[in-house]
């Protein structure tokens, strides 16, 4: 597109007026679309499905949802994940207690290995990313809460801008360059096609 990228870290819980502010101008980073978002930003196609992944220590005891009950349990504040895990109204029931939330996903997962949690949910991509830079230090569970689609959100008002940045994500997908991102950074294609 031509066009100089600038990485910046936000609070996910401040992500809409992040945005709507001017501080950034998309959030691309593992954002998934909901129906309350819709209300808030433009969205692109998706490009990534994602599952919300329970992630525990190697030595947990802990196998799946049933096993959650009465474990302290991390969760990115203001994400999907909380949505995902409400929507599972048998577990959330259980767990909604200990359920703690935290500023960003990576300082839960600190959390978990230092012994302060017992699980952490998180977007899979995100999960797997961090995990891979801990190798050994974490296992995850085959159980989960649920598939849901990554697209980058923009300002209501960038509808020109969100017209070419879906043209050029079409035209990665449809050249290989997504998948071949996707295999840089994952290990595999997961780009939704």
């Amino acid at each position: 597109m031509g066009v100089e990228v600038k990485f910046q870290p936000i609070v996910w819980e401040t992500k809409v007026e992040e945005l709507n502010g001017g501080n950034i101008d998309v959030i691309w980073n593992g954002l998934s679309i909901t129906e309350e978002r819709k209300k808030q930003m433009l969205f692109t196609s998706p490009y990534i499905q994602d599952r919300q992944i329970i992630v525990v220590t190697p030595e947990s005891t802990i196998n799946g949802k049933a096993d959650l009950a009465g474990k302290k349990i991390g969760i990115q504040a203001q994400s999907s994940a909380v949505d995902a895990v409400k929507a599972d109204k048998a577990t959330y029931e259980v767990i909604k207690n200990n359920l703690l939330e935290f500023e960003s996903n990576d300082l839960a997962l600190r959390d978990l290995k230092g012994g302060g949690l017992q699980a952490v949910v998180v977007d899979e991509v995100v999960g797997r990313y961090y995990i891979a830079k801990h190798p050994g230090e974490y296992r995850i569970l085959e159980d989960n809460f649920g598939i849901e689609d990554f697209a980058v959100g923009l300002r209501k008002t960038d509808k020109a801008f969100l017209a070419e940045l879906n043209r050029v994500l079409d035209a990665m997908k449809a050249d290989g360059t997504a998948g071949k991102v996707s295999q840089r950074w994952f290990g595999e294609d997961i780009i939704k096609k």
